[in-house]
């Protein structure tokens, strides 16, 4: 059966294609949901006089999803997930918990129906999943699976110095300076270099 798609559809096209499809998905499917329209002669007049306007429509779609997939394209996203034994998840990251942590993480709603995550993601660590954003479109981006209540190491502060001197207004103050480790290293290394008597 013939038909004249009103919107996209994942895989066949979008709005004004006309397609070939079974009748029981365009009576069952298409139509009810004003996805497609049956493409007869006088529907088919119709989309010949809205061409203009379709195109103009679409390469707006176009320029928008083009934009949208450069925004993706290599990004990573951190999704949390509780973990059993040799890093295992308890279930497996779902296509929706991704489509979450993009609108959190980088602003970006997606509909998790067109985030393919190619298989079940039960592993902790980076996957890559491709996201269809419109017709041909498409950006790859990498989820990293973290073990929920893992925090990322900090650096220990490991000295505190105090720092006399006299202010603006001739008054004295105190200023409390926290170093890290690599930073006290540092600093003691310039203090012993200047401090060093020249050979005579």
């Amino acid at each position: 059966m013939k038909v004249i798609l009103l919107q996209e559809l994942k895989g066949r096209g979008g709005e004004g294609d006309v397609i070939d499809v079974a009748q029981g998905f365009a009576v069952n499917y298409l139509l009810p949901r004003k996805v497609a329209i049956e493409a007869t002669k006088g529907n088919l007049k119709q989309l010949e006089q809205r061409s203009k306007n379709i195109h103009v429509r679409e390469e707006g779609r176009l320029g928008e999803a083009t934009a949208l997939a450069e925004s993706l394209e290599g990004k990573v996203v951190k999704v949390y997930a509780k973990v059993g034994e040799e890093g295992r998840l308890f279930g497996s990251v779902t296509a929706l918990m991704i489509g979450e942590a993009i609108a959190d993480q980088l602003g970006v709603e997606i509909d998790r129906r067109k985030i393919e995550t190619h298989g079940h993601i039960k592993d902790i660590g980076p996957h890559v999943v491709n996201v269809a954003i419109y017709r041909e479109i498409k950006a790859d981006l990498t989820v990293d699976v973290v073990a929920e209540g893992h925090v990322a190491e900090e650096v220990p502060v490991t000295m505190v110095a105090e720092v006399e001197g006299v202010g603006a207004d001739g008054e004295p103050f105190v200023e409390v300076v926290e170093e890290t480790a690599e930073q006290a290293e540092s600093d003691v290394a310039v203090d012993e270099s200047a401090e060093a008597p020249e050979a005579e």
